[in-house]
């Protein structure tokens, strides 16, 4: 009797358990959905449809959120919402939705549902936004973690493919142009190292796959189903390439070249040129120097990029506008020129060092030449024109 009353309780209490899924959202076309998203589903037969809790809202509207953007000071929030709800923007706009059912226990399902209960109260909502570090995707990493007693981390820590932070980042934002220029120069060498399996989750699309991959205590696969919920109707998302610094290289030497070849010929056209391009040389540098000492994006910090971008390239614009009304430059500027060749090749020095190197090999290939053609060209002292008879 005892016996059948414990096997019934077991079974009530199986049954009553609710079902936990990741539900997956491709990239969008929006910059601030190239990186995809998640939310962690709890179908639970207490409710009438399942839930979605989704850690990836803010809030444009509230006071100082550009300003704390720019900082690095930025706060997201979880809501719960249906989840026909949420698929429906996602329908909407042809973004593709597939969920993950795991297999859980019924202790471990009903304690994540009920953690996720309080998680989403309005005085536990918030919580302070990191890229890479703290985001949509790492949050569904660490309340499934969690669930998990941590087995989920011990799989995926010890394991790694070599993708950076870096390289996913400029990959996932490529087909915005602007937005793969800003990670590629504004990320220093803290997003270069290889991250391991449990890290690289900051991609939502990487923590399907490492759920795909995890395994229980038995050996059985963590997913025990997985369904499209949405069709992509979308490009896919951009697929993994070997990043080649050859074709930079040959792009700076051809550049360079040109510069070498017309500074001998006709300078001022080589200022009046040259004058654009230190304008975005020097307030590129700038901004990488205000993310460094002026904000919390610590991945941006210690960044090799402000050699190659130098703001030392702003006190080049006098003696380039002298040249190019066909004045001579001043003292200082072919001091100035010659700075910013040395910074270029400083920052190539640093690329070779093997600590904690950077991966800006092909920005160094481009514009190293580039400054030092210009220095060639423009930079040296040159003869004083004879006076007319």
């Amino acid at each position: 009797m005892a016996m059948a009353l414990l096997l019934w309780a077991f079974a009530s209490v199986a049954a009553a358990a609710p079902r936990i899924g990741v539900a997956t959202m491709q990239p969008g076309e929006i910059f601030f959905e190239r990186f995809g998203h998640n939310a962690i589903v709890v179908d639970d037969p207490a409710f009438e449809e399942p839930i979605s809790y989704n850690f990836g809202y803010f809030d444009m509207e509230e006071p100082g959120f550009v300003r704390n953007f720019i900082r690095g000071h930025m706060e997201y929030m979880l809501v719960a919402l249906p989840l026909s709800q949420d698929l429906a923007y996602y329908r909407h706009v042809g973004r593709g939705v597939s969920i993950q059912w795991l297999d859980l226990e019924p202790e471990q399902a009903r304690g994540l549902a009920d953690a996720l209960e309080v998680n989403a109260r309005p005085e536990n909502a918030r919580y302070r936004y990191d890229y890479f570090l703290d985001n949509c995707s790492t949050r569904v990493r660490d309340a499934i973690d969690a669930a998990l007693g941590g087995s989920l981390a011990t799989q995926l820590q010890g394991r790694s493919r070599g993708n950076t932070f870096r390289a996913d980042a400029v990959r996932l934002a490529s087909p915005t142009w602007w937005m793969w220029l800003g990670f590629d120069l504004g990320l220093g060498p803290a997003a270069d190292r290889p991250n391991s399996r449990w890290q690289e989750a900051f991609v939502p699309m990487r923590l399907a796959e490492g759920l795909r991959d995890a395994r229980r205590p038995d050996g059985r696969p963590l997913v025990a189903e997985q369904v499209e919920l949405v069709p992509h109707m979308l490009p896919p998302e951009p697929a993994e390439a070997p990043r080649r610094w050859w074709p930079w290289l040959v792009a700076g030497l051809a550049i360079g070249g040109l510069i070498a070849w017309a500074g001998a010929r006709r300078p001022a056209v080589v200022a009046g040129t040259a004058l654009p391009f230190w304008v975005l040389c020097g307030v590129g540098g700038l901004l990488i120097a205000y993310i460094w000492f002026g904000t919390a994006h610590t991945f941006g910090w210690n960044n090799h990029n402000i050699l190659l971008l130098n703001p030392l390239c702003l006190l080049a614009l006098p003696g380039g506008w002298r040249i190019a009304r066909g004045r001579r430059p001043g003292r200082l500027f072919g001091w100035v020129l010659a700075l910013v060749a040395l910074g270029g090749a400083v920052a190539l020095f640093w690329n070779w060092m093997p600590v904690l190197p950077q991966r800006n090999m092909p920005w160094i290939c481009l514009l190293l030449p580039i400054h030092a053609a210009l220095w060639l060209a423009l930079g040296r002292p040159r003869p004083e024109p004879l006076p007319a008879p």
